[in-house]
């Protein structure tokens, strides 16, 4: 696939749908709370919306069924969490578990602007490439939390109720030439938009946005940036842009578009290896 989400022209309306499903013990830890984990679902859907600038109309659930407890209580999150989002269920399917665990999957419907929906294979040569507020926070985050520590909230809430940036994707879509989300790592996910787009791209490590909070836990070293950029969750707007574009989004210059193909790393004047995996690889 190129691209996370499909486009549909029908009539005068631009339809966006995109579906991403999660699995127990891959994409959600076996104790996480319901809850998050039905927060969580909505969000990295409406995060792919969000990438094409599209305004959600409504999702379809698929659920696995099990403990009447922890279904309960997924239920009344997914609630709160389509209330949050002013966003409809429209349907779904439910199916009975099995020892392999749960796995949930959403579909989710949007409107695009008619007139522009960016693909992630637009950016051209010499496009800057930006991504929106910080990444890393839900790596520390998911350390945290699989360790047993205490830390900052905002690093807890990063990984467990990320926050889709619709205003900002409808904002930033009619003037990028490429715009995808980052769920993956950005490195990963620039490489991917770099591929589409038949170029090369050039990130600057000395530049990635990471929050104090993250520094304080983790560290302001190399090492800790690569890990930032290599993990993913951080559902932040990565996108390209001409450099004479008029961007009413806040947001960090991390690299740019070359002609060739692949990826490659500095850090300010310094050439530095690939990390050994570039993010998440859905096998």
């Amino acid at each position: 696939m190129n691209d996370d989400a499909a486009v549909l022209k029908i009539g005068n309306e631009t339809l966006v749908t995109t579906h991403d499903m999660m699995a127990e013990g891959v994409h959600f830890l076996p104790d996480a709370n319901p809850a998050d984990v039905a927060w969580k679902l909505v969000a990295v859907n409406l995060s792919d919306l969000a990438a094409k600038g599209a305004e959600p109309i409504g999702v379809l659930l698929g659920f696995t069924l099990g403990d009447d407890a922890w279904d309960e209580a997924f239920a009344r999150g997914l609630e709160a969490a389509l209330s949050h989002f002013d966003v409809a269920l429209l349907g779904g399917d439910t199916v009975s578990g099995n020892e392999n665990g749960r796995i949930l999957g959403l579909t989710a419907l949007g409107r695009g602007a008619s007139d522009k929906v960016p693909a992630r294979s637009g950016a051209k040569s010499g496009d800057a490439l930006y991504i929106t507020g910080i990444i890393g926070d839900a790596l520390a985050g998911y350390e945290l939390i699989t360790s047993q520590q205490s830390g900052p909230q905002s690093l807890l809430k990063a990984y467990n109720r990320p926050q889709p940036l619709i205003s900002a994707g409808r904002s930033l879509a009619p003037v990028v030439t490429a715009m995808m989300d980052v769920s993956d790592g950005l490195l990963l996910d620039a490489s991917r938009m770099a591929q589409a787009s038949g170029l090369a791209v050039e990130i600057d490590l000395a530049a990635l946005p990471l929050s104090e909070n993250y520094k304080t836990v983790r560290g302001d070293g190399r090492i800790s940036k690569l890990a930032a950029a290599s993990w993913g969750d951080d559902y932040q707007l990565l996108y390209a842009a001409s450099p004479g574009a008029k961007l009413s989004v806040d947001a960090t210059k991390v690299g740019i578009f070359l002609d060739g193909n692949g990826i490659t790393l500095h850090d300010r004047d310094e050439m530095i290896p690939l990390p050994e995996k570039l993010g998440f690889q859905h096998s």
